[in-house]
């Protein structure tokens, strides 16, 4: 070889390098890819901000983006940046990157993208952690500095089987908005932390309640970032429930003290859970990764990526507030696993709920399980195993209800039992069970098993209920009857039965909860049932006025025999693991309903020491009718409840003769 033609070669290998480097270096990406496929990807956990007192890392990834420029703030709201950096790109991954040395703590921050020319707004990244008030702006921050006193030394509530969960649905400001609350700080974290106040009448209200209540996890609405409520301007009403995410690794800053000061929000945050595990409760946050209430954030730095389309291009809704998450892109999937592997190690939260779950996929569903799970076992999964439009993701891959069994360790809540109490969700009038509805007593059954296979259950492929068990556990089926969604409990069994009177409204309100905390799936209960709560017949109450949505604590006055029946109720069920059996073959085996020709009577036998329980035998009924029933039983029997009273050491003994079940009520019974 010529010294020329080595010297061309040299040269041209010397410019291939060279060029690598700068565009592994470059400030500027130039690359263009045919699809979303063709990205590549990144999946280590440190996308976003990752704080040292000596140096802070901020990372984006977005393969499609020209330029990326990052603007420092002394300030979460106004001013003008005190400097403007460009983030270099790593071709490889896909990731802009920046190193900002010395000590950044609590300097807030937007990035923006050049996008075909154009520059795009101001905003915080994806994965923000801390944010400025009404999360415009993203805030580094050293995370030991929000940490409450002994914040260390947290320690969860014990929790020895899923089959032991009670929920208890709340909202923060509905908790404590009222003046009845006797809470000081009223729609905020903090108000979950105060312990010792009362009603009008001296009763417990706020956390002391739940305590009395007797629940194991607090599902709380919404409580990361969301943007319908102007937090400059909280001296004015304003109301939502919160599913309209904007941020969604930051408190929501309404319920802090101090929205303008990003570090509260994330302390108060933190000292709410603190106070509910010293209180023996577990937190659940509601998220809603589904869709986002403006596109601004993904669709801006991520131009496309994070959202589903028709092979026509045109964006899907499966969620029916215009836009819908991908959690089946990688990189969507990516941010929704390390989103809340972050709640769960950084906030100690205990578990999540699943708005419109079905939207998601069953891939992404079972890796977040397992993520989870590796980080806390006892973490705690569930979902709305439906949507609310079509997707183009296929059915068979959708964590739907249907789809329960390919699900892992994720539950789903059953609208069969919910309907089939209380009559469906959408028919207002119609009537349920514990009404008098005739048609639901398989349903019912069919809500008692959890969803799973038993050899009594008439499974009918023409109904809309019970068509077949999609459930192989009880405890990946939630059994209610009411949520924060539609009419409140009271509310609905009012509108059905316009002609009942006080007394009977209360009896099918026992009876409602009485079915659900006695069946094998797990419990959840909406705030306020076993107080009667109304919103005043508004089915959709989202952005209603307080006087709708709060909780009227001097409620618990007026129904204080109706709060102690739920206390009492929900002891039973803690007391008897009977009724919270872990297996569908434990069920097949210890359940046994009894063959009642009446369509409004339903009865059954958990015998033999179901689940390793003392009592021998237990025997539950069911009277949805408005006139008593009277049954035969034989054998000695010690009654616990009457339709009106829980009393474990029993309320009376009944040997070989029979029993009356009460109007709308439930009895059970037990033997040695």
């Amino acid at each position: 070889m010529s010294n020329l033609v080595l010297k061309k070669v040299l040269f041209i290998c010397f410019f291939l390098v060279t060029n690598a480097v700068l565009a592994q270096h470059s400030k500027i990406n130039m690359v263009k890819f045919q699809s979303y496929d063709d990205y590549p990807v990144y999946l280590k956990g440190d996308l976003g901000v990752t704080y040292c007192s000596n140096k802070t890392i901020v990372k984006l990834w977005s393969p499609n983006v020209e330029e990326t420029k990052i603007n420092l703030y002394k300030k979460g709201d106004g001013g003008v940046p005190t400097t403007t950096e460009n983030l270099l790109y790593d071709p490889k991954t896909g990731v802009w990157q920046i190193v900002l040395n010395g000590d950044y703590h609590n300097t807030y921050y937007t990035l923006q993208v050049k996008n075909n020319g154009n520059w795009s707004k101001e905003m915080p990244d994806p994965y923000a952690k801390g944010v400025g008030v009404n999360g415009n702006k993203g805030l580094i921050f050293d995370a030991t500095k929000t940490n409450p006193l002994q914040w260390h030394s947290d320690k969860k509530p014990l929790l020895k089987s899923f089959s032991d969960i009670i929920i208890y649905e709340a909202h923060v400001r509905d908790l404590s908005i009222d003046a009845s609350s006797g809470i000081k700080n009223k729609g905020k974290f903090l108000g979950l932390t105060e312990t010792n106040t009362k009603n009008d009448f001296g009763q417990s209200t706020g956390l002391d309640h739940l305590k009395e209540m007797g629940i194991t996890h607090l599902h709380l609405l919404p409580i990361f970032d969301f943007r319908t409520i102007d937090e400059t301007k909280l001296d004015q009403p304003q109301y939502n429930w919160g599913y309209d995410p904007k941020n969604y690794n930051a408190p929501e800053g309404s319920y802090s003290t101090n929205p303008f000061d990003g570090l509260v929000r994330i302390k108060e945050y933190k000292q709410m859970v603190q106070s509910l595990h010293e209180s023996g409760i577990r937190l659940v946050m509601d998220v809603v990764y589904n869709h986002t209430s403006s596109t601004d954030v993904f669709d801006q730095l991520v131009p496309g990526y994070y959202y589903r389309t028709w092979p026509n291009g045109k964006r899907s809704d499966a969620t029916a507030c215009g836009n819908e998450f991908a959690s089946d892109r990688i990189m969507g999937r990516q941010f929704m696993v390390e989103t809340l592997k972050y709640w769960a190690t950084e906030y100690h939260v205990d578990g999540f709920r699943f708005d419109l779950m079905a939207v998601h996929d069953i891939e992404t569903m079972n890796l977040i399980s397992k993520e989870l799970r590796q980080i806390d076992s006892t973490i705690f999964l569930y979902g709305e195993g439906w949507t609310a439009g079509d997707s183009p993701l296929p059915m068979e891959k959708r964590a739907l209800k249907n789809n329960a069994k390919k699900l892992h360790q994720v539950a789903v809540f059953s609208d069969d039992i919910r309907d089939g109490v209380k009559g469906h969700w959408s028919k207002v009038t119609e009537k349920g069970f514990v009404s008098g509805n005739p048609d639901l007593k398989e349903v019912i059954h069919f809500g008692i098993v959890a969803s799973t296979n038993h050899p009594q259950i008439k499974y009918d492929l023409k109904r809309g209920y019970a068509q077949f068990p999609y459930s192989d556990s009880p405890t990946k089926v939630i059994g209610y009857v009411s949520c924060h969604d539609n009419n409140t409990l009271y509310d609905k069994l009012k509108i059905a039965n316009p002609k009942a009177t006080e007394q009977e409204l209360t009896q099918m309100d026992r009876l409602a909860n009485t079915i659900i905390l006695t069946s094998q799936s797990i419990p959840f209960l909406h705030m306020g049932e076993e107080m009667k709560r109304t919103k005043m017949g508004v089915e959709n109450s989202y952005n209603a006025p307080d006087s709708i949505n709060k909780i009227d604590w001097n409620w618990k006055h007026q129904n204080v025999t109706l709060v102690n029946y739920y206390e009492k109720l929900i002891q039973l069920r803690k007391n008897h693991p009977a009724f919270k059996m872990p297996t569908e073959k434990m069920i097949q085996d210890h359940l046994e309903f009894l063959n009642l020709e009446s369509p409004l009577l339903v009865g059954y036998t958990l015998k033999n020491h179901a689940n390793g329980d003392l009592w021998k035998n237990i025997r539950v009924y069911f009277n949805g009718d408005a006139t008593a029933v009277t049954q035969k039983i034989e054998g000695t029997w010690n009654l616990i409840c009457n339709g009106e009273l829980i009393d474990e050491k029993g309320i009376q003994s009944i040997t070989s003769g029979s029993i009356t079940i009460p109007a709308r009520s439930a009895v059970i019974l037990y033997q040695y």
